[in-house]
């Protein structure tokens, strides 16, 4: 019987969500709900000297955020929190299981009782540099340092009674050469001559990761563990691991790094400060967030996906469900993606065009009730935006696009009214004016037929009229289609907005 798919997303509370762990989450759980499986949240947060408050609320909220929902984890929101089975999700919660099985792999002969005082590593690291070497704490020099492979039960036993601080390192076999399975990188081979005996459990009584980390992917029942590039260097380990205890090793998948825009380098908080693109979720501290910086989440689930994953076909735009039918790890790439802060905007953009106008204009209201516009129709603004949102990137814009339909022009862009309103301008706009005034029916479609028939009658060219039409009811020359402007704003502020002008601009 084939197992049901598992994956976990394992961060650790050590501050902000990068974007880069936003999409290791998000390939998790496209794999796993592309494979009816299940996508658990997990909290490693055995390194207490590095814990931050708040970043396991703010992890929590940013998958939400994106759509990215744990089936298990240590959040309420999770759909089923089966504690019983799998929980608790807190390595923090967990910490008594870890040092029984540390204890397991010593009386298996796969592990040690390490007590090298920090001191004394340091004094062996400094000689080995001393001589152009690398201090390497393995099967070559194991038994000249102070560990149980290098003393008698009898002494061991002192030494473990009288209380010492201790480690518990992984006995790596020598002379062996492992062969691993990634599903992204493919068949790799690791001399084990060149690996040191990680520290699997620590002197203050937790685990380090690599222990923690197989454990809890054993007692979870993880099928799959996807996660970063940076945790290929650890393959090796945590295979020799599985193996020691016993157990049946999850399927591996490294995940490619995503690359700066210049391409060269792992992408960093730095590099959105410089280049002012954010490179976290939401905002942390003064950092800002895709959230806050206007994005929607779609939008930033989307162009997350195609970081690293080819979906094998020209589409660009997917919605989740699309994604999570597309998605197979085996066409994720090999080499890491160079982000492009231009192309997470056009992602905004294409899901701003496919938004329902008055889902936009509900969010535009409130920065209109912010700028003291208050008295403004729901209807009103939903229209608006309709007419505005092609040229929108984010709902910030919408106010530079359209503020002339909610208050008239106080000046005239200088370079425009120079160039539009010449001798005899003035004349027409008043002789429009005479025209505008009589119209009962003030839609688009009969202004616009109305002004185009005098504009002929009168043997002008539509040059003279439209260009200083736009800047006496716009300020400058911008904005959809003129009329469409004039039917909105309605005859009586028409009227006076051309009035003004002709006194302003003469």
């Amino acid at each position: 019987m084939t197992k049901k798919v598992r994956v976990r997303f394992a961060p650790s509370p050590t501050g902000p969500l990068h974007i880069g762990g936003v999409r290791t989450a998000l390939f998790n759980y496209l794999f796993a709900k592309k494979n009816g499986g299940d996508f658990i949240l997990r909290i490693e947060d055995t390194d207490q000297n590095r814990f931050v408050e708040g970043a396991e609320e703010y992890i929590i909220e940013a998958l939400n955020w994106c759509g990215i929902r744990c089936d298990e984890g240590p959040s309420a929101s999770a759909a089923t929190a089966d504690q019983g089975k799998y929980g608790p999700y807190r390595q923090s919660e967990r910490k008594d299981l870890y040092r029984k099985y540390a204890e397991e792999l010593v009386a298996k002969g796969k592990a040690y009782y390490a007590f090298d005082t920090s001191e004394r590593l340091d004094y062996h690291r400094k000689d080995h540099e001393a001589k152009g070497k690398t201090f390497i704490y393995n099967w070559h020099n194991r038994l000249k340092l102070d560990n149980s492979l290098s003393m008698s039960p009898e002494d061991l036993k002192k030494r473990l009674d009288s209380g010492d601080d201790y480690v518990i390192r992984f006995l790596t076999p020598p002379d062996e050469k492992l062969h691993l399975k990634d599903i992204v990188r493919g068949d790799i081979e690791i001399d084990t001559n060149i690996l040191d005996d990680k520290v699997l459990f620590k002197s203050d009584g937790m685990p380090t990761y690599h222990l923690a980390n197989i454990v809890d992917d054993h007692l979870m029942e993880i099928t799959h563990v996807i996660r970063g590039e940076e945790w290929l260097p650890s393959l090796a380990l945590h295979k020799e691991l599985y193996d020691a205890f016993g157990w049946e090793a999850p399927a591996f998948a490294h995940l490619p790094l995503i690359m700066k825009p210049v391409g060269k380098g792992k992408l960093s908080k730095r590099d959105g400060e410089k280049g002012g693109f954010p490179v976290f979720p939401l905002s942390w501290k003064e950092s800002e967030g895709y959230r806050e910086a206007g994005y929607f989440p779609e939008a930033v689930v989307n162009f997350l996906a195609l970081l690293g994953w080819n979906p094998g076909t020209e589409q660009e735009i997917f919605s989740m469900q699309e994604l999570i039918e597309s998605f197979s790890l085996e066409r994720v790439n090999k080499s890491g993606a160079r982000f492009d802060p231009d192309k997470t905007k056009w992602y905004n953009q294409q899901y701003m065009h496919q938004k329902e106008d008055g889902t936009l204009a509900t969010s535009f209201i409130q920065e209109l009730k912010n700028k003291g516009i208050d008295f403004i129709s729901e209807d009103y603004v939903k229209k608006v935006v309709g007419l505005v949102k092609e040229r929108a990137t984010f709902i910030a814009d919408f106010w530079n696009l359209s503020d002339y339909f909610f208050i008239a022009p106080k000046e005239y862009n200088e370079k425009a009214a120079k160039k539009q309103w010449k001798e005899g301008t003035s004349q027409i706009m008043q002789d429009l004016v005479n025209v505008l005034e009589p119209i009962s029916d003030f839609s688009s479609e009969n202004v616009e037929t109305i002004v185009k028939e005098w504009i002929s009658e009168q043997e002008l060219s539509f040059g003279k009229v439209m260009p200083p039409l736009r800047l006496v009811l716009v300020g400058d020359m911008k904005g959809p289609h003129i009329f469409d402007i004039i039917s909105m704003i309605g005859k009586e502020e028409s009227v006076n907005r051309i009035k003004n002008a002709i006194l302003a601009l003469g």
